[in-house]
Parts: structure tokens; C-alpha cells; sequence
């Protein structure tokens, strides 16, 4: 029943920044204990956690993208937006947004959604 759906450009230049939203039905950004993230896989590549804004509103990102990476979110369109800046070819990648449920503890509920994702190509 909860759908999440990204949207953006396809095609970015490169040193300009990306910027990613993703539309939540189904469910408020804001239920608690969820945590709201960015994914990425580049080709040929596994899965990269990005970034994530949890229910409470803080962001938290990954050590190697803190310094160009932002997440805010819009409550009253139940949406949250990924910004990434100075781009490279590097960041060429299938992007998606996730939901998550984290109860502590390490115990993790069934409770996981994820977007179709969405290609980003860099052109140099």
C-alpha cells in the first residue's frame, strides 16, 4: 500500500548538482521509528547507502558524500529530496529511495519499501 516514487532529471551535467525527489503515498515521512533514505547502484556496482532522514527530521550521510550530500523533506507534500553537489561521471548511477522501520536493538521489522529507482547519467 505505501508507494514511494522518484523523480528528476535523467541527464545531469558534470560540477552541477542533482537534486532527486521522492513522493511518498500510502503513509506520512513522518511515522514513527521509519527512516526515509537515498540508495544508489552504479553499473555493475552493489547497492550504496547515501543518506537517510528519519521520522524526527535530522540527516544522517555516508562518510565519503557528507561534504555534497543533503536531504530535506516537505511534510505537507509528504516528500523528501536528495541534493548532490558538484557531480562527477562517477556518480552515474540507478537512484532510489527506501523506507525502513528500526525498532533498536538491531531488531528491524518487515516493514521496507523501496521506489522503482531512477537512471542519473553525468556527463562530462
Amino acid at each position: 500500500q505505501v508507494q514511494l516514487q522518484e523523480s528528476g532529471p535523467g541527464l545531469v551535467k558534470a560540477s552541477q548538482t542533482l537534486s532527486l525527489v521522492c513522493a511518498v503515498s500510502g503513509d506520512s515521512i513522518t511515522r514513527t521509528w521509519t527512516a526515509w533514505s537515498w540508495i544508489r547502484q552504479p553499473p555493475g556496482k552493489t547497492l550504496e547507502w547515501m543518506g537517510v532522514i528519519p521520522y524526527d527530521g535530522n540527516t544522517y550521510f555516508s562518510s565519503s558524500l557528507k561534504s555534497r550530500a543533503s536531504i530535506s523533506r516537505d511534510t505537507s507534500k509528504n516528500q523528501f529530496t536528495l541534493q548532490l553537489t558538484s557531480v562527477t561521471p562517477e556518480d552515474t548511477a540507478v537512484y532510489y529511495c527506501n523506507a525502513a522501520e528500526d525498532l533498536g536493538n538491531g531488531v528491524i521489522s518487515e516493514y521496507d519499501y523501496w521506489g522503482q529507482g531512477t537512471q542519473v547519467t553525468v556527463s562530462s
